[in-house]
């Protein structure tokens, strides 16, 4: 997609893009045996508790790769950048062949149709733009004001949950900043990170993948909001607070500065 695109062109492509990605939000799930939609969240739950466990050991291997590649595009910014593209992309394609679908105990093998799908286009697109060399992190020209956002991308990268007696509980210990699996293999933790570096590197970011990446985090970042209504699950919702906020601070971006440069301009 060529970030050059007209006015016109624009004024109907995005509300377009948003609608699709809003439709393959709600794909029905694909599971063994049947459910009653009502129970949507509770299948998607199953799945979700499910397909990390047995990679709960690869924590520490998606936070070293993320401080390797942004340590990269610190020293080599040419490089680097490129490298932070491709390896985001390569994460979403990861997160969509473990995390969308399990063996449940209730329903049996199931699959969270709409996140693989999203997922699968979101690194199809971030490779397509570490092609293109889309993407330019200049860590001297960042304006301060974006760094606030810089605790919330933190909490994500570090975790701090777990899974103790049916409910979610806030767990303070700093090794997660190591070992959680969450992080990596996580769509809802991933994204906030990933977006987070990309309102530092505005505008020198691919500005149709940016805002399509932003627009499906401020998707799932609502659909999260539901988790704040149950008390074993509101630690969860906390927890989804920074694929909103950096989601929508993202989209104000976007909207602000709609006519975007390219990455090395």
């Amino acid at each position: 997609m060529n970030i050059t695109q007209t006015s016109s062109q624009r004024k109907w492509l995005y509300p377009l893009i948003y609608f699709l990605l809003i439709v393959i939000a709600f794909l029905p799930l694909i599971t063994e045996r049947p459910y009653n939609p009502q129970n949507t969240s509770a299948v998607i739950f199953e799945i979700l508790s499910r397909a990390t466990a047995p990679y709960a050991g690869w924590g520490w291997i998606f936070r070293a790769l993320t401080l390797l590649v942004v340590g990269l595009a610190v020293w080599k910014p040419d490089v680097g950048s490129r490298l932070v593209a491709a390896y985001f992309g390569l994460n979403y394609l990861l997160v969509a062949a473990i995390q969308t679908h399990a063996e449940t105990p209730a329903y049996g093998y199931a699959v969270h149709t709409g996140a693989l799908v999203a997922d699968v286009l979101l690194g199809l697109l971030w490779l397509g733009v570490a092609w293109k060399d889309g993407l330019r992190l200049d860590w001297q020209a960042i304006p301060r004001a974006r760094w606030l956002l810089l605790p919330f991308a933190l909490l994500v990268f570090w975790s701090p949950i777990a899974y103790q007696g049916g409910r979610f509980i806030f767990d303070v210990n700093p090794l997660l900043l190591l070992t959680s699996p969450d992080y990596g293999l996580a769509y809802c933790f991933l994204t906030p990170v990933f977006v987070f570096l990309l309102i530092l590197a505005w505008p020198r970011v691919d500005a149709f993948a940016f805002r399509i990446t932003a627009f499906n985090g401020l998707i799932y970042g609502l659909f999260n909001l539901a988790a704040w209504a149950d008390p074993a699950t509101w630690m969860m919702g906390i927890m989804h607070v920074p694929l909103l906020v950096i989601s929508i601070a993202a989209l104000w971006m976007a909207r602000s500065q709609p006519q975007s440069r390219a990455a090395h301009a």
